[in-house]
């Protein structure tokens, strides 16, 4: 499912991370340790494109992305990028949520756009996911309008409405209630 081969990182010629090799199949469940500033949050933005590595490969059922040493992705990196972030739903530390949008407009607004999906579907799909994490009632919340926890549940359901392959969390406990 995602192959990472001799990824490397650096920040003006300083290494965040050099030479790994990563191979996850897929229903595996991965955990990456370490203490804080060690490239964690990188790496992960690095598999789904959200940031640019100097050397290696990244391998998403197939679709690669390879090590880009200029100041802007080409065509066909961008093609690749696009692909992958179908593929792969990611939860990023601090949730990402529009404030100006609420619950259900923040889990519906990317199926409807980049999966074309209609309206009354992503909506049904919403609802059937804020059920499983019990946030129905929280519908026509806004962000600023939930705890953390609730937050985290909204950034992990709007990454569920994508039908993502697989899933990268950034931090995924740091604001769970205890439920």
């Amino acid at each position: 499912m995602i192959k990472v081969r001799n990824l490397h990182k650096y920040y003006d010629k300083q290494p965040l991370f050099k030479g790994i090799n990563l191979d996850i199949k897929k229903g595996e469940a991965v955990v990456l340790i370490g203490p804080s500033g060690s490239g964690k949050s990188t790496f992960l933005r690095c598999i789904n494109g959200l940031e640019y590595f100097q050397e290696g490969e990244v391998d998403v059922d197939d679709i690669e992305l390879h090590s880009i040493n200029r100041l802007r992705p080409d065509k066909e990196d961008m093609e690749a990028i696009r692909k992958i972030r179908l593929k792969i739903g990611m939860v990023f530390q601090q949730f990402n949520l529009f404030p100006h949008m609420t619950v259900l407009e923040n889990i519906t607004e990317a199926p409807i756009r980049a999966l074309n999906t209609v309206k009354d579907k992503a909506v049904e799909n919403a609802i059937a996911l804020l059920k499983r994490v019990n946030l129905e009632e929280k519908i026509n919340s806004y962000p600023d309008e939930l705890s953390g926890g609730e937050q985290q549940r909204v950034a992990i359901t709007r990454a569920l409405a994508m039908k993502p392959e697989a899933m990268l969390f950034d931090e995924p406990t740091s604001s769970l209630d205890p439920e």
